[in-house]
């Protein structure tokens, strides 16, 4: 991070996940709970988070439609063909 006690709100975004796993140190976590404290929107972006997080939780895992899926990597490989054409 920055310096010893800032954060900037693009830096919450980016180790907000790492926050909820409790993989950050003792000192980033405590930045970043800190700036959570002061940043309206960071907390808000927060609380979205954990939200999501949560929502994600209950969703069932369902295996992909093997012919959607089929057509999803033709459909790929189609689009990275032509990009690789148009260089």
């Amino acid at each position: 991070m920055d310096g010893p006690a800032e954060i900037r709100c693009h830096q919450i975004v980016e180790i907000v996940t790492d926050y909820f796993e409790g993989a950050l140190d003792e000192a980033d976590r405590t930045r970043f709970e800190m700036h959570i404290v002061v940043c309206r929107g960071c907390e808000n972006y927060l609380q979205q988070m954990r939200v999501a997080a949560a929502t994600a939780e209950d969703v069932p895992a369902e295996e992909p439609d093997p012919q959607q899926m089929a057509e999803l990597v033709d459909a790929f490989r189609g689009w990275k063909r032509r990009t690789l054409e148009e260089r």
